[in-house]
């Protein structure tokens, strides 16, 4: 692992804590914490995503989504990332790619896409043969 955590700014952050929340959910990934405003660096509430006891997601009330992001959360199996993506559009996610295998990137490589409520574009990615 080269990346420690990461993070950005959501326009709205409850719906946003929310649709987060559901669409990790199939993932084993779920809100670990949060920071208010006031005990916080940037002085916006952050929530943190994770499992295994670390939170390694964040986003934050900075009230801006800009630049545009994306992120590719790890999946054990085919079937997360089914649910990921079946989870993140009934949350209100947009489809951006159905689960599917992603041979141009290597032959088992197989994720789904969504564009989140702010317009980013988040995978789940499963690397292991089905």
């Amino acid at each position: 692992m080269i990346i420690d955590h990461m993070g950005f700014g959501v326009a709205d952050y409850e719906r946003s804590k929310a649709f987060y929340t559901a669409a990790l959910a199939p993932l084993g990934i779920r809100l670990m914490t949060e920071i208010a405003a006031k005990d916080n660096i940037s002085l916006h509430a952050a929530a943190g995503f994770g499992r295994d006891g670390e939170p390694l997601f964040w986003i934050g009330a900075e009230g801006r989504t800009r630049p545009f992001m994306h992120i590719a959360f790890a999946a054990q199996n085919r079937a997360q990332v089914d649910g990921f993506h079946a989870a993140a559009v009934a949350a209100g996610a947009t489809d951006n790619g159905a689960p599917g295998l992603r041979p141009q990137y290597h032959p088992h490589y197989y994720a789904a896409f969504v564009l989140d409520l702010d317009g980013h574009n988040i995978e789940a990615v499963c690397h292991t043969p089905a």
